[in-house]
């Protein structure tokens, strides 16, 4: 181990005759952790500065300054660089320590969806100086690895239901901002694990782009869909049809009733919605196909275009009953996926405007990454 040089503590101590305790204690501080940071670099290295052995391993290539927060004050110290390798000195380990829990709080605390100026709140409220957005932002790219792992990894088994929906970030891109398309894909496998398949952003909500991410799935191994829910998206129906080929499409039974509402007046919503959902109440869908027909030979007159979005939506609103009973609660809308959606919406309107793509599936893949661990289980048990 190196050995301090005797004429420099001479020449220090002289230096700091004429200096206040409290700045003679953090200078002798500095020097004693200066001199042992030096000393663990010249075991690891095997040789002292210039000098030569037989056991060197690699040789000190400058220095980078590091700030040591201490009860006597901030005391700057020089870590060696190495030209092959690392080197981290262990008297600093505790701070590392440290900075890795305080950058799992910042991360956690932006992932939940809050904002910067809270974050920056509870960063001074642990007793440091705050935080800035772009220091929030550089931190939470850390978890960018973690995410990408997630949105590529290898779907192995089979999803014989599927759910399919967007929500829609501002994002500024190309010196404007953009509203555009997040979509996203959960699934259910036959022994009732329902997880989060993928997720994409893309400048518009059309049926290139979700044929494009559908593909983007199947290139995983995503297969043995039997029932794809969705809303009724023109592009997305013919993305669906193009690439999940044999799947049922099921018309979302929240959005149907919904679209058709949107064609009677608000006083007479209430009533109407209560006859509509009549018939996803009856025991079979042939039973449901005669309500639905009833309902709209009744209402047909008073309101003729909430009627005709009814009537067309038949077949595809009713597909789920053709399915087990038992499924039919959760398969009949995209509910399940409503939810994901409106924890990411609530996150998105924290942000407001996304700076680019990255950042946004960086916040949406951020919460069903670490949720992966634990997936959630649906109600029903699916049969093979």
């Amino acid at each position: 181990m190196a050995s301090l040089n005797s004429f420099a503590v001479l020449e220090w101590i002289r230096k700091m005759q004429d200096v206040g305790n409290v700045d003679f204690l953090r200078e002798l501080l500095r020097l004693i952790a200066q001199f042992l940071i030096d000393a663990e670099a010249t075991e690891k290295i095997g040789a002292e500065l210039y000098e030569r052995t037989q056991g060197r391993t690699t040789q000190r290539n400058g220095y980078r300054r590091r700030e040591w927060d201490t009860r006597l004050g901030t005391v700057e110290l020089k870590i060696p660089k190495l030209r092959q390798g690392s080197f981290f000195p262990s008297i600093l380990e505790p701070k590392r320590r440290a900075e890795q829990a305080l950058v799992a709080v910042v991360q956690e605390a932006y992932f939940k969806g809050v904002s910067t100026r809270k974050v920056d709140d509870l960063v001074r409220a642990l007793g440091l100086d705050g935080i800035s957005k772009s220091e929030v932002s550089r931190l939470c790219q850390r978890i960018d690895e973690q995410v990408r792992q997630f949105k590529e990894r290898p779907l192995e088994r089979e999803f014989p239901y599927v759910w399919l929906d967007a929500t829609f970030p501002k994002v500024r891109e190309g010196g404007r901002v953009q509203t555009m398309a997040l979509v996203v894909a959960i699934g259910v496998t036959e022994t009732g694990e329902r997880e989060v398949l993928g997720f994409d952003v893309g400048t518009s909500e059309d049926g290139t782009f979700w044929t494009e991410f559908l593909r983007s799935l199947k290139a995983r191994g995503f297969r043995g869909v039997r029932h794809v829910i969705s809303d009724a998206h023109v592009g997305l129906r013919q993305a669906i049809s193009e690439v999940l080929t044999g799947a049922t499409w099921q018309r979302c039974k929240v959005h149907t009733i919904r679209n058709v509402l949107s064609q009677v007046p608000k006083k007479e919503q209430s009533m109407v919605a209560s006859i509509i959902r009549t018939i996803f109440t009856q025991p079979t869908q042939e039973a449901a196909r005669e309500q639905l027909r009833r309902v709209v030979a009744e209402l047909r007159g008073r309101f003729p275009k909430a009627m005709a979005i009814l009537e067309a939506a038949e077949e595809d609103v009713l597909a789920f009953m053709a399915l087990p009973v038992e499924h039919w609660r959760q398969i009949c809308s995209t509910n399940p996926l409503d939810r994901l959606n409106r924890e990411m919406r609530r996150r998105v309107d924290v942000v407001g405007i996304f700076p680019n793509r990255d950042s946004v599936l960086r916040l949406a893949g951020a919460h069903p990454a670490g949720a992966a661990r634990g997936v959630a289980r649906v109600t029903a048990i699916l049969q093979s």
